[in-house]
């Protein structure tokens, strides 16, 4: 990506769009070859797979007779089953279904077992689902997963915030209060300006004074927001908000939390101290009790330690997948509660752009954050087609509950006009999210 971006002018752009459209890829690839794996396992027969919408730039037919393509909108895909008169399967071909033969009927999508369609929807979500556990479980084997254990890995340099643990002391207390596990020892030596530590080094048990371990320095910037706007970078050290001292990254939330915006932040990087001045933007917030507005810069801690890492085995480490992708997916659930209930603000909603925006941060990140980003969209997308929306693939399976309970399948007229509901309601989503991001530039 590097000599990319030295190209003048285009090169921004590439570095942007070529990773967005490589995320974007895998994402909708993986879950159309979910629709089309299990929808042949269930013996319906694929005529298209394709990969983008529109004008077709190239293609091969398989031995199996479905037609392989790639489109030049590439934000998107589907697969058109047999007998399907659209490509999202909305509704059967009944002119084709009647002149079909009784062999090609067996193979269309509308005359296949209820259960057998409703698999075939479903499977597009759930390999988005089993991407992003594959990923992250990838990720574990690879990087390893963080020790629960209070024994420090690693010990990082923050100017002006000096620390006296090393690399694997055992903090066994902080200022007389037990440490059980390292994201607790992170909390207890959170605040203030100096603690206490009790730790094993060495086979000896001494005590050593540090000041807070989360100092009120940058590890990460969130990609359009109030601190990416005016120029913050990780490794920025924040002195001061509005003239007050900021001591740790509790100090800073705190400031940001009560101090009246516009913000003045005295800044310190590579030596030069400058002022920069920001809004916090009100962001949706997890919390113990659900989702909270909170105003927020749109900065992340840079930890002065880190824990020790092992790597799993194969069955813990399908474990870590697992959980990383539901955490993506309660998150992105409790937003949307959230926001019906009225407690979140619908302009954090991203579209296109900001995905765009931040597959190019996370290429240039690294192999590791790029993963990382892919894994993330893959659950989100396999949420948002969960959605009962018709259009969508959990308005499908809606429709498949109905058919279930009465028996027979909704009318055709009453099926189409909900499915037009839904893309109207898709295209108006699509308009309001592309229109944050725009805001948001």
């Amino acid at each position: 990506m590097d000599a990319i971006a030295q190209i003048p002018l285009l090169g921004p752009l590439l570095t942007t769009v070529i990773p967005f459209l490589i995320v974007l890829g895998i994402v909708v690839f993986v879950h159309e070859y979910g629709h089309y794996i299990v929808g042949r396992w269930c013996g319906i027969h694929a005529e298209v797979f394709s990969i983008g919408f529109g004008k077709e730039l190239f293609a091969w037919v398989d031995r199996r007779g479905t037609r392989w393509r790639v489109a030049a909108l590439p934000l998107g895909g589907y697969v058109r089953f047999l007998g399907d008169s659209d490509p999202a399967s909305a509704r059967p071909d009944n002119p084709a279904l009647a002149a079909m033969s009784d062999e090609d009927r067996r193979r269309a999508f509308p005359a296949a077992p209820l259960w057998k369609r409703a698999a075939t929807v479903a499977a597009g979500p759930v390999f988005n689902f089993l991407l992003s556990i594959v990923i992250f479980a990838g990720m574990a084997l690879t990087l390893g997963v963080g020790d629960e254990r209070p024994v420090i890995g690693q010990t990082f340099e923050v100017p002006g915030h000096p620390t006296a643990l090393r690399p694997g002391d055992e903090v066994l207390a902080v200022d007389g209060r037990p440490a059980t596990d390292f994201s607790e020892l992170l909390e207890l030596a959170s605040e203030g300006e100096r603690h206490r530590l009790l730790v094993r080094r060495d086979g000896a048990t001494i005590e050593l004074e540090t000041g807070p371990l989360l100092p009120p320095a940058v590890g990460g910037v969130a990609s359009g927001g109030p601190a990416d706007k005016a120029g913050i970078a990780p490794g920025d050290v924040i002195r001061a908000v509005n003239g007050v001292p900021a001591r740790s990254f509790a100090d800073l939330q705190k400031a940001v939390r009560e101090a009246t915006p516009p913000l003045t932040l005295t800044i310190e990087r590579e030596g030069r101290v400058f002022d920069v001045a920001l809004e916090p933007q009100l962001t949706p917030t997890p919390t113990a009790d659900g989702i909270e507005m909170r105003p927020l810069i749109g900065v992340t801690a840079a930890p002065l330690v880190a824990p020790m890492t092992r790597t799993p085995g194969p069955l813990e480490a399908l474990a870590f997948g697992a959980t990383r992708t539901w955490s993506v997916i309660d998150g992105s659930l409790r937003y949307v509660a959230a926001i019906i209930g009225g407690e979140a603000d619908s302009s954090s909603l991203g579209g296109p752009i900001r995905i765009a925006s931040m597959s190019g941060e996370a290429a240039e990140a690294g192999l590791a954050s790029f993963l990382g980003m892919i894994g993330m969209i893959s659950a989100s997308i396999g949420l948002i087609n969960l959605f009962p929306i018709p259009a969508l693939d959990g308005g499908h399976l809606l429709f498949y509950a109905i058919e279930a309970v009465r028996g027979r399948p909704l009318s055709d007229r009453l099926a189409e006009a909900a499915t037009g509901i839904g893309i109207a309601l898709v295209i108006l989503l699509m308009i309001f999210v592309t229109y944050n991001d725009l805001a948001g530039m």
